[in-house]
């Protein structure tokens, strides 16, 4: 079947392929080519993604108001050969979706990397490899973004009158210090989340209608940043979400979700395409913001002059 020649192959992405779609993204592509009771159980799965897959047949049904043969049609539309192979596949990805450093590194072997592919420049068999990797990935993440999803965050950032929050996890947050450090150079009211408890709880209940939440959050997931992109949707924030393919918990309370592929040679992520990314969406925001964004650089030039600081 298609989707398990996928989830095969997510499984293998240490080893040098492109990691594949996740079962979300599958569903949202297809959405055009099915009935429109069929589409009504898709939106769903997706709105409760991943815990409504797992479902009984009938509560799917019941929900979008639809029949049960119909939930069945829609798996089988899906490229599946019924429901339960549905639910499997969503299994496999979840054990990919929550797999640690450690659990990669004694899956893939602490030596079993490709080192057939030797771009031009790269003398060193690793070095070929590993640049061959961060090209598909870099590549991958810029074709999936959807131009909506940059555009909307590209406004949301560029917007004056919104405050803007970053947040970012045990890696991420060196992400989340990169985006806020440029928008503080050509925008106002750019805020990072405290590091102390106490601070951290004052900042949280400060979240309002204006704000604008930027979330990163890669496996394995952090609940704080899920508890914080659910806080700013209910004071009426905006929340935009970084995540992986597989789809950080936050996404589920997201206005724009960017995901960026975390493929690489060793076990850790790689945030390289999550960076390049980050850059884009700075130099899109300083082109939208225009002159004012300018004329914040130059001053701010001036004071760290004038202060010593450069």
């Amino acid at each position: 079947m298609i989707w398990s020649r996928q989830v095969a192959a997510i499984r293998r992405h240490r080893g040098g392929k492109p990691m594949r779609p996740t079962l979300a993204d599958e569903m949202r592509k297809r959405l055009g080519d099915l009935s429109p009771a069929e589409r009504k159980v898709a939106r769903v799965l997706l709105a409760g993604y991943p815990a409504a897959v797992f479902e009984t047949v009938a509560t799917i049904a019941e929900r979008a108001s639809v029949s049960a043969p119909t939930v069945l049609r829609c798996a089988s539309r899906l490229g599946f050969k019924g429901f339960p192979d549905l639910q499997a596949a969503l299994r496999s990805e979840l054990d990919a979706r929550t797999a640690s450093p450690i659990s990669l590194y004694e899956s893939s072997g602490s030596s079993e990397h490709s080192t057939s592919e030797r771009p031009e420049g790269a003398s060193d068999p690793r070095l070929g490899a590993a640049l061959s990797l961060v090209r598909q990935a870099m590549s991958q993440t810029f074709d999936e973004v959807a131009p909506h999803e940059f555009n909307d965050a590209v406004n949301l950032l560029s917007d004056p009158r919104r405050r803007v929050h970053v947040a970012g996890g045990r890696f991420t947050h060196l992400l989340a210090q990169y985006l806020g450090l440029h928008l503080t150079q050509f925008r106002d009211q750019v805020h990072f989340l405290p590091d102390r408890d106490v601070e951290r709880a004052s900042f949280l209940t400060q979240l309002a209608r204006r704000d604008v939440t930027v979330v990163f959050d890669y496996r394995r997931y952090e609940a704080d940043k899920t508890v914080m992109a659910e806080m700013a949707r209910e004071r009426g924030g905006k929340v935009i979400v970084f995540t992986d393919p597989w789809l950080s918990p936050a996404a589920a309370h997201a206005d724009v979700v960017l995901t960026t592929q975390v493929t690489s040679d060793s076990p850790y992520d790689s945030l390289a395409p999550a960076l390049a990314l980050v850059e884009s969406l700075v130099a899109a925001v300083l082109d939208r913001i225009g002159d004012e964004g300018h004329e914040r650089m130059k001053v701010s030039e001036s004071v760290a002059k004038r202060t010593g600081l450069i």
